[in-house]
């Protein structure tokens, strides 16, 4: 098996450096190909200096000394995202341009692959899931925000709801079990991204638009109904799980990790 330590030839700050200057680089071709202004600068510099404090913080605690083939693909993917982010903020309330369309869809085809990396290389990770699973989460609420300027805000829980579920889940301990795999789960995940972007458009007549970003909407309520009400039937076993086990200080720290990704329905898509 390949190990992460293989594909350290530069460290994990000059790879997290490298992808701050790409995004620098990013919304400067923006600026020349979209008239990126000031507000869209503020906010992909802003999404870059957050994910290279994040990314180093979480390597960190972590204690990993390199990104796997699979985490520099989600970084890759993490800059789009921040092109994305940056268009949206720069572009309230209008239609998105064809470079606003295909950054996102880049961004969402691109989600398939980090996982089959990750697989084939034998560098799955709890990070490099979490990592993949932040950016996600990001790129849908993004696609939100700029989907309810048109649409309406409801259109916003769409990218609300697993920021959501997280919330509640520190509340309530329960929503912290585990979940069995589930294909229509992760169906219905990487549904959100692909409705949003299309809706968004411009493709479709309005009442189209919205009846498409409607399902999802009811498919993802279903789909976090569904194993909300799974949790909550199983709490007492999860609960006790956590009571009757004793870990070390390293490993409480590995499973906190796992446990804050779960359900696996929160990646988006995926």
């Amino acid at each position: 098996m390949i190990t992460r330590a293989q594909y350290s030839t530069a460290g994990p700050a000059q790879e997290l450096t490298a992808a701050v200057s790409a995004q620098l680089l990013l919304l400067a071709v923006l600026t020349t190909a979209a008239g990126l202004g000031p507000a869209g600068w503020l906010a992909g510099s802003v999404f870059a200096a957050t994910l290279w404090a994040l990314l180093t913080s979480a390597l960190h605690r972590s204690r990993s000394h390199a990104l796997g083939p699979a985490d520099l693909v989600t970084l890759a993917r993490a800059v789009l995202v921040g092109g994305v982010a940056a268009l949206v903020a720069d572009r309230l309330g209008t239609q998105p341009p064809a470079l606003f369309v295909t950054l996102a869809s880049v961004a969402l085809a691109l989600d398939a692959v980090d996982g089959q990396v990750a697989r084939r290389t034998g560098t799955v990770s709890a990070l490099g899931a979490r990592f993949d699973m932040e950016v996600d989460a990001f790129l849908i609420l993004t696609l939100s925000v700029q989907l309810a300027l048109t649409q309406g805000a409801w259109v916003l829980a769409i990218g609300a709801m697993r920021y959501g579920f997280v919330a509640a889940a520190w509340a309530l301990p329960w929503l912290r079990g585990a979940l069995p795999p589930s294909l229509a789960r992760k169906t219905v995940a990487a549904a959100q991204g692909i409705a949003l972007v299309v809706a968004g458009a411009g493709v479709l007549p309005a009442l189209a638009a919205v009846v498409l970003t409607g399902t999802a909407l009811a498919l993802l309520t279903w789909s976090f109904g569904r194993d909300v009400h799974r949790l909550w039937r199983h709490r007492d076993q999860s609960q006790s799980r956590r009571l009757n086990s004793t870990y070390s200080a390293p490993a409480m720290t590995t499973i906190a990790t796992v446990d804050a990704m779960k359900p696996d329905h929160c990646e988006y898509p995926g």
